[in-house]
């Protein structure tokens, strides 16, 4: 069951997509869902993801947490004191921010559909 702050999902990069995929299926026996040529979803105990998009800038590690109500959760992380570094956007499957946190960590905020559940 997904919980607000909860870790939920991990994106790493993808490089050469279709090599990694390759790698990960050969080595540990992984599958994929495809979203798209620049974007492989992976259930490995922590469900998580590739991504390979160069138009999405510098491609690092992201945790993702999980808000039932991703607006509030917005207020809230905005109020403790993070950067956003990338507001509220839609993506197949809901809805994200990014935020910084003090140490300078880059995370995200995930919901399902439009505006939470």
């Amino acid at each position: 069951m997904r919980e607000d702050g909860k870790i939920d999902y991990v994106e790493l990069p993808g490089g050469d997509l279709p090599g990694t995929k390759a790698f990960y299926a050969k080595a540990f026996g992984w599958t994929f869902t495809d979203y798209g040529p620049d974007y492989a979803a992976f259930e490995q105990g922590l469900d998580g993801g590739f991504q390979s998009d160069a138009a999405e800038g510098k491609i690092t590690q992201v945790v993702v947490l999980y808000a039932h109500d991703l607006d509030a959760m917005l207020a809230t992380v905005t109020a403790a004191g993070a950067e956003i570094v990338r507001p509220i956007f839609e993506f197949p499957g809901g809805r994200r921010f990014h935020f910084r946190d003090p140490a300078g960590n880059e995370l995200a905020v995930w919901s399902e559909g439009k505006g939470g559940l």
